[in-house]
């Protein structure tokens, strides 16, 4: 009884520390303007490309079923 205790009150503590190590390990922007500024294109620069490399992979499988899908139906 006393194990399953000590284990409902663990869980919680173990969640908390893990939490505050998570944002203490997280990058904070600086303060600096021009260093915000670079920070902000960067992430621009990376939804941008993931944006791009998606559609191109949609497009790439699309192409390929369209053949494929007329392929059975005929």
């Amino acid at each position: 009884m006393a194990d399953s205790v000590q284990q409902i009150i663990e869980y919680p503590q173990e969640f908390i520390h893990d939490g505050v190590n998570f944002i203490n390990k997280c990058s904070k922007p600086s303060k600096k303007v021009y260093n915000k500024r670079l920070e902000y294109l960067k992430i621009i620069q990376t939804v941008g490309t993931g944006f791009i490399v998606m559609g191109a992979i949609g497009y790439i499988v699309k192409l390929i079923h369209i053949p494929i899908r007329h392929l059975i139906t005929v």
